[in-house]
């Protein structure tokens, strides 16, 4: 059978550490598992930033990812589009001054 492209949806979010941070990440489980039909959680990662200070900041990050049913080329627009919405809205709820959403092409052999 052929590969079928699809596009992957990653979320990499700040640890756990107080109810609104807790409900964000419940938030998109949720949003996952009703649009896409489910998600991995991958906790406890270890994460490196360069701080505005020139020092380096160390973080501990939760990530959240699910396979879309959406070609990567074809749905490219409105998957930058949702990755931007997913994004921002992170932002706004963790009070972080960044966050990392990642979409990138996989190949699913079904």
């Amino acid at each position: 059978m052929p590969l079928l492209k699809r596009a992957r949806i990653e979320i990499y979010l700040p640890q756990l550490g107080s109810s609104v941070r807790t409900r964000l990440h419940k938030a998109f489980e949720n949003e996952f598992l009703q649009i896409f039909g489910g998600c991995t959680v991958i906790r406890n990662i270890k994460g490196f930033y360069a701080g505005g200070d020139g020092k380096t900041d160390e973080d501990t990050v939760n990530l959240v990812n699910a396979d879309t049913p959406f070609d990567f080329d074809q749905k490219f627009e409105a998957l930058s589009e949702y990755s931007d919405q997913l994004r921002l809205t992170a932002m706004e709820a963790s009070g972080e001054e960044a966050v990392l959403v990642v979409v990138h092409g996989i190949y699913h052999s079904l």
